[in-house]
């Protein structure tokens, strides 16, 4: 049985929160209007075509076109998005600083916008400890496509089964444990150092 010998996170909900309501609650005051629009314009499914590789151009013109009445919404979406990211999740950052300490090699494997993932990289210094980072809007690529876990094992030099993948959705994790690596299903932060520990890489 290969060691395990590297930890490759996701990054939204893993190691910082996502969440659109943290922008568009700023701009909408009424719940109900608000609920109404993150189910049926700026949605988790249309924001993930950017994930997928779709220019911003395209995207939010196409979507002020069908909802006139919050055009400027669906700019600041493309303008501010940053703020559908209040903060790191507890603990998590903690965990890579250690396992940094411990040299431990250090990835991820992300659905992210190219152009999102470009205004946000720079505000996070915790990602100086990475190795390297795919970023599905990068590489149109999106998890859990087999494709983006061997495009990542053969990025980060890994052999199958030495890198611990570590993410909150379900099926990236099941699809990254049926194309090369150990995986972690992503609750919170003591149930994964939990884990780290009983793997001696912590």
């Amino acid at each position: 049985m290969t060691a395990i010998r590297a930890v490759v996170f996701d990054v939204g909900r893993v190691l910082v929160q996502w969440e659109l309501r943290a922008l568009f609650e700023k701009l909408i005051e009424d719940q109900s209007e608000l609920d109404w629009f993150l189910q049926n314009v700026v949605t988790p499914e249309w924001h993930f075509q950017h994930d997928a590789g779709r220019p911003l151009a395209e995207m939010v013109p196409e979507l002020q076109v069908q909802f006139p009445a919050y055009a400027a919404h669906i700019n600041a979406y493309a303008t501010r998005f940053n703020e559908t990211i209040p903060g790191p999740v507890a603990g998590s950052f903690e965990i890579v600083e250690d396992l940094a300490r411990r040299d431990v090699p250090l990835f991820a494997i992300t659905n992210f916008g190219a152009e999102f993932w470009a205004g946000f990289r720079p505000t996070q210094p915790v990602f100086t400890h990475f190795s390297d980072i795919v970023v599905s809007g990068e590489e149109n690529l999106t998890k859990p496509d087999p494709a983006i876990y061997r495009l990542a094992l053969d990025r980060f030099g890994l052999a199958e089964g030495e890198g611990l993948f570590v993410d909150d959705s379900l099926p990236n994790v099941e699809g990254a444990r049926a194309n090369g690596f150990a995986a972690h299903h992503f609750t919170d932060a003591p149930t994964l150092r939990a884990e780290l520990e009983a793997l001696k890489l912590l």
